[in-house]
């Protein structure tokens, strides 16, 4: 029972010092520090910073996952799902210490292993949406069409909306936006016949 305990130690200063530190600063002596447990305690649980990295990325990862699924429901329309759902996944992303520290250090300093991470959040959610896409294209809810360029297209058009946009204006309401999502997505702009 102690050795899970130890373990979990571990993670949890590990997941604090890479959030606050991010991934090019964060030590194993800090991770053994913060954990109150000697260096060789962490080594016997993990190899090295990357492992232990790769350990609390793939757990961030499961949540936000989690959290995305959570907002499906079977009675809503296609577009009312994705919107709910990349709405819950900025949320957590936004509120997640290490996603904040990786794209901060990702900007800075340009780490590789952040932007390795950061690349892999971003293919869990582009799978997530294809999934959820070509589930949507086989009950007939949405026209064929190819679900990767779809789900990209999607996750960036909401990435610019609620990310870029406010750099030169003033951030839109989730109605707001729910609404040219909506537009861009089925409506598009030409005149109606």
């Amino acid at each position: 029972m102690a050795v899970v305990d130890r373990r979990e130690q571990v993670l949890q200063a590990a997941a604090q010092s890479f959030a606050l530190f991010g991934y090019k600063a964060t030590t194993m002596d800090q991770v053994a520090k913060i954990a109150n447990v000697g260096k060789g305690t962490i080594y016997t649980f993990f190899e090295n910073k990357e492992e232990l990295f790769d350990e609390i990325l793939l757990e961030a990862i499961r949540e936000l996952r989690r959290r995305a699924e959570a907002e499906i429901r079977p009675e809503r329309p296609f577009f009312e799902n994705v919107y709910h759902a990349l709405d819950a996944i900025l949320e957590f992303r936004e509120e997640h210490e290490l996603f904040l520290k990786l794209s901060q250090e990702l900007r800075d300093i340009g780490t590789p292993q952040a932007k390795a991470a950061l690349f892999k959040v971003e293919s869990v959610v582009l799978a997530f949406l294809e999934k959820l896409i070509g589930d949507s294209m086989s009950k007939g809810s949405i026209r064929e069409g190819n679900t990767e360029v779809i789900a990209f297209g999607m996750l960036k058009l909401f990435i610019a909306l609620t990310g870029e946009w406010e750099m030169h204006h003033p951030p839109m309401n989730k109605e707001e936006l729910k609404r040219h999502m909506f537009t861009f997505l089925t409506q598009g702009f030409a005149a109606a016949p």
